[in-house]
C-alpha cells in the first residue's frame, strides 16, 4: 500500500498520498439577495469569504487502497479536515467539510487495479 501523508487527514485520519497534483481554490458565497440591478449594477452582499475546495486524484488505486480512502469518508454528510493553512502552510488548521463529484473506474477486475479515482472536498 502507498505511504499516507498527515498534511490533509478525514477526521483525524491519515490520507493516502496523491498521484497528481492537489488543487486548491476559493470562492466567495453571496447571499442569495445579491445580484444586480436594472442599471447593471452589481450589488454584492457576501455571506461567506474564500470558502476552500480542494481537488483529489489518484490515478491507480489497489483494492486495499480504495478501501482504505472509502472508509476514510463515512456516510456522515460532514467531516473534519485537516489541511495546510491558506496563508502559512507549514501550520495545520481543521475545518468542517463534506465530499463531492467523486468517481472512480475498475481498471482490471481480476487484478483488482483502479483508476482515475477522484473527488473534492469542499468547506461547509
Amino acid at each position: 500500500m502507498r505511504d499516507t501523508t498527515n498534511l490533509f487527514l478525514i477526521n483525524g485520519k491519515p490520507m493516502l498520498v496523491p498521484d497528481a497534483d492537489i488543487a486548491v481554490s476559493y470562492e466567495d458565497i453571496d447571499s442569495a439577495d445579491a445580484g444586480r440591478d436594472e442599471k447593471g449594477y452589481m450589488h454584492r452582499i457576501m455571506v461567506r469569504c474564500k470558502v476552500a475546495s480542494w481537488s483529489f486524484v489518484y490515478d491507480h488505486l489497489t483494492e486495499e487502497e480504495k478501501g482504505y480512502m472509502e472508509q476514510l469518508f463515512t456516510d456522515a454528510p460532514t467531516f473534519s479536515f485537516t489541511h495546510p493553512d491558506r496563508l502559512d502552510a507549514t501550520r495545520s488548521v481543521t475545518t468542517t467539510c463534506y465530499r463531492s463529484g467523486y468517481g472512480i473506474a475498475w481498471r482490471n477486475a481480476r487484478t483488482g487495479i483502479w483508476k482515475g479515482y477522484n473527488f473534492r472536498i469542499i468547506e461547509v
